[in-house]
C-alpha cells in the first residue's frame, strides 16, 4: 500500500509513504534503552492494563518496539518506548512479531508514548528531512492521532493530540490533572510512589469514573485489606453477642 503525504506550505515537502512489512533479514537498528526507568514505566502501564481485563486478543502493546516505513523508497524505523495499536493482523504460529508495519500489518497506533532521559532529547526532535526525527514520524508520515511525553523527574506529563490530521496540538488536563485518552477509554495522569524498587513518578490509568487501575501487589493489599475489615466486624459482632449474654457458638 503507497499513499503521498503533502506537506505544509512551510516545509513543501511531500512524502511518499509505502507500507511494506519489512523482509525477515532486514536488520533492526540496536538502540539500547536509555535506562532503567524507561523498562520500569512502560511495563507499570501494561501491567494495569492486564489486571484490569482491557488487554484483547487483536491488540498489540509493546515497549521499545520498532515502528516501520517506507518513506520516500527509504525504510524508516523509530522505537517509542510505549506503544498502543488497537487492532493488528495475528502473527504466524510460532512467529515473534520482531516490528511492525501500520497499515500492513494492522491499524495505525493509536498511542505512541517516549519517556525522556537526561541526555536525549531527540524524541521533541520535527525535523522533516532524513534521518526524521520522532515527533516528525509520529505526526506526518504515520498520524499517530495521540503522543504522549513524559519527563520522569520533573513529572511533566505532555499529551498531543493530531489535529485535522495535520499537527500535533497540546491538550489541557483535567481538574485532576488527567488527561483522557479516548481510543482506550482511560485517563492517564502521573501518579508518585514506589514499585519495582523505584520510587518517583508514574503514569497511571483512571477509568471514566476515575478510579484507579491497580498494579498486582496493590490489589493484593486491597483484597488483604478487605479480608481484615470483614475478620474485625466479625469479632465485633460477637463481642457485642457475648455482652448481651449471648453465646455466638451456640447459634
Amino acid at each position: 500500500m503507497t499513499q503521498t503525504l503533502s506537506k505544509s506550505a512551510e516545509t513543501k515537502n511531500q512524502y511518499t509513504v509505502t507500507w511494506e512489512k519489512l523482509p525477515d533479514d532486514f536488520k533492526l537498528p540496536d538502540a539500547p534503552v536509555e535506562n532503567i526507568d524507561q523498562p520500569l514505566l512502560a511495563a507499570a502501564l501494561r501491567e494495569a492494563l492486564d489486571l484490569a481485563g482491557f488487554i484483547l486478543a487483536p491488540m498489540l502493546i509493546a515497549s521499545n518496539f520498532g515502528l516501520c516505513a517506507k518513506v520516500n523508497d527509504k525504510t524508516v524505523v523509530k522505537a517509542p518506548d510505549w506503544v498502543f495499536v488497537p487492532s493488528v493482523l495475528p502473527a504466524e504460529p510460532g512467529d515473534v512479531r520482531p516490528s511492525y508495519t501500520p497499515n500492513g500489518e494492522g491499524e495505525v497506533p493509536a498511542v505512541v508514548m517516549d519517556f525522556l532521559s537526561d541526555t536525549d532529547g531527540s524524541e521533541y526532535s520535527k525535523k522533516h528531512t532524513d534521518p526524521y526525527g520522532k515527533w516528525r514520524f509520529y505526526e506526518r508520515i504515520l498520524q499517530v492521532p495521540i503522543y504522549v511525553i513524559f519527563e520522569p523527574k520533573s513529572r511533566v506529563l505532555e499529551v498531543y493530540r493530531l489535529w485535522n490530521s495535520a499537527e500535533y496540538e497540546l491538550q489541557k488536563p483535567d481538574a485532576n490533572q488527567r488527561l483522557w485518552i479516548e481510543s482506550m477509554g482511560l485517563f492517564l495522569g502521573v501518579w508518585e510512589g514506589e514499585k519495582s524498587q523505584r520510587t518517583g513518578y508514574w503514569l497511571r490509568w483512571w477509568d471514566e469514573k476515575g478510579n484507579l487501575l491497580l498494579w498486582g501487589a496493590e490489589r493484593v493489599e486491597q483484597e488483604r485489606q478487605r479480608t481484615e475489615e470483614e475478620r474485625e466486624r466479625a469479632d465485633r459482632l460477637m463481642a457485642y453477642l457475648r455482652s448481651q449474654g449471648i453465646d455466638p457458638d451456640g447459634i
